[in-house]
């Protein structure tokens, strides 16, 4: 039987962690882990007792980006097949960036290609020193497409045009000033760093939380115009008065936990 190509579990506070299990390739993807990845977060976004996601990698590395077995392999595919592929792809980075409850990635090394991709598309990131990041595809002739929206949106445009066509390594300080990576831990201290961040984000409405990720892509990047303003006036009142709403507030009032964190241990 082969190892599994990421590793599940879950806690009982609804932590749910994803780790990339292919160390002895640095966690390169390939077909089959794009697949599975991209089911395993469709689970979690449906699973009400998820309240938050976390992605890991085994080994030394968070991810090599492309796996070099499936880089041959879709060399001789033809056009048609290469852009079926770019879609899994592009699918697999769109349910992690969109997903409806907050991800934590924790980069204990190299996130290369793909990886950064990964990487830009969680909410908040916490790295090591030793974590190094890399947007490779130049050098094999090729372009990050699939990821650059949300590598875009992470570093800028200016950085991009750096990054994108000069290929350097940048390391995990870099990435915090890029904006790529929120902190910067020792690596012996990854863990318990993410445990604070863990019990941050359950201290916050599960529906609020999702409420608030939608609002973030509802905003971005636009003007605000009278139908933005309507916009966001329309979903503060239907969430002020929806049933999380009214028991954060009476929570606030009573001066007491509200009920999601009571059912978080």
């Amino acid at each position: 039987m082969t190892d599994p190509l990421f590793l599940e579990d879950r806690d009982t506070r609804g932590v749910a962690r994803l780790t990339l299990n292919r160390p002895d390739v640095h966690n390169a993807f390939n077909a089959a882990l794009i697949a599975e990845l991209t089911a395993a977060l469709a689970r979690l976004e449906k699973d009400p007792t998820v309240r938050l996601v976390v992605l890991t990698g085994a080994g030394k590395s968070f991810s090599a980006g492309a796996d070099l077995n499936w880089m041959r392999a879709m060399a001789s595919y033809s056009e048609e097949e290469n852009q079926q592929d770019a879609e899994n792809l592009a699918g697999l980075m769109d349910r992690l960036n969109h997903l409806a409850k907050p991800t934590l990635a924790l980069v204990q090394g190299a996130a290369f290609g793909g990886g950064v991709g990964l990487v830009a598309c969680c909410d908040i990131v916490l790295a090591s020193p030793a974590a190094v990041f890399c947007l490779s595809e130049v050098k094999l002739g090729l372009i990050p497409a699939a990821i650059s929206p949300y590598v875009v949106a992470a570093i800028g445009q200016s950085a991009a045009r750096r990054y994108f066509l000069t290929a350097e390594r940048f390391s995990a300080a870099q990435a915090h000033r890029l904006g790529l990576v929120d902190e910067v831990v020792p690596a012996e201290q990854l863990a318990t760093e993410a445990e604070k961040m863990i019990a941050t984000l359950l201290s916050g409405g599960p529906a609020a939380q999702a409420e608030s990720k939608e609002l973030i892509f509802a905003v971005a990047q636009r003007p605000v115009t009278p139908e933005i303003m309507l916009d966001t006036a329309r979903r503060i009142a239907r969430v002020r008065v929806g049933a999380e709403g009214q028991e954060g507030l009476r929570a606030f009032f009573d001066k007491r936990p509200a009920g999601w964190i009571d059912k978080a241990p």
